[in-house]
């Protein structure tokens, strides 16, 4: 490698964990205040959209696509565990099942499009979607919780192509006892862990 590549590169990895760092301390400087949940989705939610704004900060580990299923990166999480910022990345066609978080949630589009489809229980034994379909694209934060609606399912808008989302919850989501959901209501437990990194 030459000596201008190799400044290059040390310059461009510098500015991206300048980006990421910058926005952890933020978010760490807020939920040291220990604010209101609607607070905290409000004000992350407008530092998420400006770390998504821009895609030249996610290094490159964190960007690959699974060949089956999508993957969940830990970007950085809290020493104790008040929030976790994810990198999910949704290869072509991915999607998960229908699921809860149980804590808030924000997510920031930062490559490609995924679509969203909320649901609600409409009795005791049976699931309903709730409105249409959201779909995300870059720069677009949507928030997720247990008061606003925590119940969805999510998949890559393309078919041909990969798609990287950033994620904010308030907690470390991968150890987060968590579950899924059939249309009838059935639920089955689940802790996501995260994908490791290549």
């Amino acid at each position: 490698m030459t000596e201008t590549t190799s400044t290059a590169a040390d310059k461009r990895g510098a500015a991206t964990r300048g980006a990421l760092d910058e926005f952890v301390q933020a978010l760490s400087r807020l939920i040291d205040e220990n604010p209101s949940e609607g607070r905290v989705l409000a004000e992350a939610g407008r530092l998420l959209a400006a770390l998504v704004a821009h895609d030249d900060w996610l290094p490159a580990a964190f960007a690959v696509a699974g060949p089956e299923h999508y993957r969940q990166y830990p970007l950085y999480i809290d020493p104790h565990a008040r929030f976790s910022v994810i990198s999910f990345v949704w290869g072509p066609g991915q999607k998960t099942p229908i699921h809860d978080h149980t804590v808030w949630g924000l997510i920031g589009m930062l490559r490609g499009a995924e679509c969203s489809q909320a649901y609600h229980f409409a009795g005791p034994d049976r699931l309903v979607a709730s409105g249409k379909e959201v779909r995300l694209v870059p720069g677009q934060v949507e928030a997720v919780s247990p008061s606003i609606g925590d119940i969805h399912l999510v998949r890559n808008a393309y078919e041909d192509r990969d798609s990287i989302s950033i994620h904010i919850y308030g907690a470390d989501i991968g150890q987060v006892k968590r579950s899924t959901y059939g249309l009838d209501g059935r639920r089955k437990g689940f802790v996501s862990g995260y994908s490791a990194v290549q």
